[in-house]
């Protein structure tokens, strides 16, 4: 496994921006933008608009927070609707109405598993919706050996108990 990029997020009030800065790449965020993440509202709770806040980000990449930071922004001005459950259908087009959220998401596995984390950790909660709505949909419908390769596991990875546990503690498989 790589090392985790260490993230800095450092917040300068000017013009209603946040200048988000990682080592060497800056980004400028909208502050309302921003504030979709609970994380990063909290920090700025009570701030004047001359403070500047960090916010280390510890396991998020600076291609993921790219990402995240083009959701905020799109979620801004063009909220996400409620993702309908349970879903209708195994193509995201389908169960996301919006075409710029269903192609936002369509990312390969990895990214999608970053996407995850990184919204589970600033609290975005409509990307981790987002994200969890895409990794459902590329599942449905499949069988436990396609899951398996999908994500490279081995008929022989999990002993007998650990099976046996896992189909109890989800009697969906």
């Amino acid at each position: 496994m790589l090392p985790a990029l260490h993230i800095l997020l450092t917040f300068h009030f000017y013009s209603h921006h946040l200048q988000i800065s990682e080592e060497e790449e800056a980004f400028v965020v909208d502050v309302e933008a921003a504030r979709i993440s609970e994380l990063v509202n909290e920090a700025l709770e009570g701030r004047e608009d001359d403070d500047v806040t960090e916010i280390p980000l510890p396991n998020v990449k600076s291609a993921v927070l790219k990402k995240v930071i083009e959701f905020c922004q799109h979620y801004r001005t063009e909220p996400l609707a409620e993702i309908e459950k349970p879903l209708k259908s195994a193509s995201i087009d389908e169960v996301i109405q919006d075409d710029w959220y269903a192609n936002f998401i369509q990312v390969d596995y990895v990214l999608l598993y970053e996407l995850m984390l990184a919204a589970n950790f600033m609290n975005i909660q409509p990307l981790l919706n987002l994200a969890a709505c895409a990794v459902a949909i590329k599942f449905k419908d499949k069988t436990p050996q396609m899951i398996r390769e999908a994500f490279n596991v081995g008929p022989d990875d999990f002993t007998p108990e650990e099976e046996a546990r896992v189909r109890s503690e989800n009697t969906w498989l």
